[in-house]
């Protein structure tokens, strides 16, 4: 069986720095991979090359096997992944059901039907709810984004990267900025997706990444240094020296 995400030897270069420098790996389909390192260690860098946000500067990225790697990321999310990012990336002034709604067709072929009203398509708006049903917002369906708290913000984004039905989800530091409460709610979220979806994800919070990964990449200096269960790594003397500290 095809790896869900083969990365060979992918590089990106700005300039004299290399931010990613050579980075191979392979995530198994269903698997959930954490992505851990200090700042500045490649890991949002990486992702941006891996989904098509940049394009890398050399080696190869497959997604099941077929090689994307000069797709542009509208292909890509096409394709099968999804993802979110560090900083939330919603439409403030509309309702939360408008931005699902907005998402869905933006990856259907209604969307080149002009002359027709969204309200002409009601499945399209089942669908939305449905989606925020899944991260425990319908009852807010109506209400502009910009009454949402962060972390609502964050469930938000889940629900719009969840309703492009993606067969590989990208999360990017989903837990960074929330309380502990809204840490928890979306960890649980997180750890009830089916495994029909493989998820890799960045997260600098280890109780998160290492409770949610069945294995685990270290990254540091634009390099993969480490990789193993989440045991082997925080088990791993040069991880605790780069990245944990010493005990």
């Amino acid at each position: 069986m095809n790896a869900a995400i083969e990365v060979s030897n992918l590089a990106k270069i700005f300039g004299g720095l290399r931010a990613v420098d050579g980075v191979t790996l392979q995530v198994a389909p269903g698997e959930r991979r954490a992505l851990i390192g200090p700042n500045g260690a490649g890991k949002t860098t990486l992702f941006h090359c891996v989904t098509g946000t940049l394009l890398a500067s050399s080696g190869r990225v497959r997604l099941f096997g077929f090689d994307v790697t000069q797709l542009p990321d509208y292909r890509r999310t096409e394709l099968g992944m999804g993802r979110t990012f560090q900083i939330t990336n919603v439409f403030t002034e509309l309702s939360l059901v408008e931005n699902l709604v907005l998402s869905i067709i933006g990856t259907d072929r209604r969307k080149w039907i002009m002359h027709r009203p969204v309200s002409a398509f009601p499945a399209i708006r089942e669908q939305a709810l449905a989606g925020l049903e899944a991260v425990g917002l319908a009852d807010r369906s109506d209400q502009p984004v910009k009454l949402l708290s962060y972390g609502e913000r964050r469930q938000l984004e889940l629900a719009l990267a969840l309703n492009t039905s993606p067969k590989v989800l990208f999360l990017d530091e989903p837990c960074a900025g929330l309380s502990p409460g809204e840490r928890t709610r979306i960890f649980n979220m997180v750890r009830a997706l089916p495994r029909n979806i493989t998820v890799i994800l960045i997260e600098h919070d280890m109780d998160v990444a290492l409770g949610l990964a069945d294995r685990v990449t270290v990254m540091n200096r634009g390099r993969v240094m480490a990789e193993g269960t989440p045991d082997d790594v925080q088990a791993n003397p040069e991880v605790r020296d780069v990245y944990f500290g010493h005990a």
